[in-house]
């Protein structure tokens, strides 16, 4: 306790001083939020956005910023009453690293806010913010660990040149995981899908929502809302149908009437027809088609091969709807009847055996 009250009276001024800068940072750091605070509530008027994302993003990088500065006084202080001390002097590589990884979480903070901003503005394809956003977070840790290394004393040309024999290893022993990279990479590039859109693949059981694209595995959400998880690898091996990019949806059916109204059929189709061409949800810039088609076993038939202009799936199925109902009216009208599967059974009279009846 004595040695203690020995150490305390030789050193009070180092004590004052370091407690002067330490008031002094926590004053400091008061400022500088309460002008970022006020900084941001004035840019909430601006039109732009990137501003704001600047601010919020710089606010918890900066406040540790200053504390690191303050520290680095602290020790220069107490360093200077202690000039052969070994571990003070080591602080100067620590505050420079420690400078480094504020800078990136800096730099990673606003780039975060900066792909929310784009992705909710709706003016921007997500997959590709998403991928440009990665790509970038990427290069600021590699960059900053590099650098970080730089200034810790390590020779970042060796690490390098490590780096170069070590890859030939790492790529042996990691080549589905190099797969699934460039996989994904391609899906980046080619863009042959997005986030929220419908996919399927005839070559696989796959079906569903796209949920999200990562650097290995893409995610998709099957229509029975199970997650589905694919390796990216597999988009380079297998054909993809993207529904939701069409510009229209089908409708191609058949419909068959009775033998017995064969004398209907042309006005039938022609009516159809007509209604079709009319129709307001039905785009008639595309291939039309309504004609009598086959002698079927019970039926004569007709189909029609019209296109909506609607891609939604509801909306397409009320259209469809709204087409048959139409079709059944207009046999209708016709006075004739939609056929069904019948059979004919030739029976003879009887005292005259060559008087077949009929009977179905």
């Amino acid at each position: 306790m004595n040695s203690f009250a020995y150490w305390i009276e030789n050193h009070q001024t180092v004590i004052i001083q370091v407690f002067i800068v330490i008031f002094v940072s926590l004053i400091a750091n008061f400022i500088v939020q309460k002008a970022l605070d006020r900084l941001s509530k004035k840019l909430e008027s601006t039109s732009t956005l990137w501003d704001e994302a600047f601010t919020d993003s710089a606010s918890k990088p900066l406040a540790y910023f200053v504390f690191l500065y303050g520290l680095s006084f602290s020790i220069q202080i107490i360093e200077a009453s202690h000039p052969n001390s070994s571990w003070l002097s080591k602080f100067g590589e620590i505050k420079d690293s420690a400078t480094l990884v504020l800078v990136g979480w800096f730099l990673l903070r606003f780039i975060k806010a900066m792909e929310h901003i784009l992705i909710d503005s709706d003016k921007h394809d997500a997959t590709s913010v998403m991928a440009i956003t990665r790509l970038l977070r990427a290069t600021v840790v590699i960059t900053g660990a590099l650098f970080i290394m730089q200034a810790m004393g390590y020779s970042v040309q060796g690490i390098l040149a490590f780096g170069g024999i070590g890859g030939l290893a790492v790529g042996f022993a990691a080549q589905d995981l190099l797969a699934n990279f460039f996989g994904g990479l391609m899906v980046y590039l080619d863009r042959p899908f997005s986030v929220g859109e419908w996919i399927r693949s005839p070559d696989r059981e796959i079906e569903g929502t796209v949920e999200n694209i990562g650097w290995r595995l893409t995610r998709i959400r099957t229509f029975d809302k199970r997650p589905l998880y694919i390796p990216n690898s597999i988009f380079t091996k297998i054909a993809i149908e993207n529904p939701s990019r069409m510009n229209n949806r089908r409708i191609n059916e058949t419909i068959g009437i009775r033998y017995d109204d064969a004398a209907k059929m042309a006005g039938i189709v022609e009516d159809v027809r007509l209604m079709l061409l009319n129709h307001p949800d039905i785009d008639t810039d595309n291939t039309l088609i309504v004609n009598f088609n086959a002698f079927a076993p019970s039926s004569l038939d007709f189909f029609i091969y019209t296109f909506t202009k609607t891609t939604n799936w509801i909306e397409y199925h009320k259209i469809k709807q709204d087409i048959l109902l139409k079709i059944i009216d207009i046999i209708d009208k016709r006075d004739a009847e939609i056929a069904f599967p019948t059979s004919t059974v030739h029976l003879h009279k009887e005292g005259n055996p060559e008087a077949p009846e009929l009977v179905r």
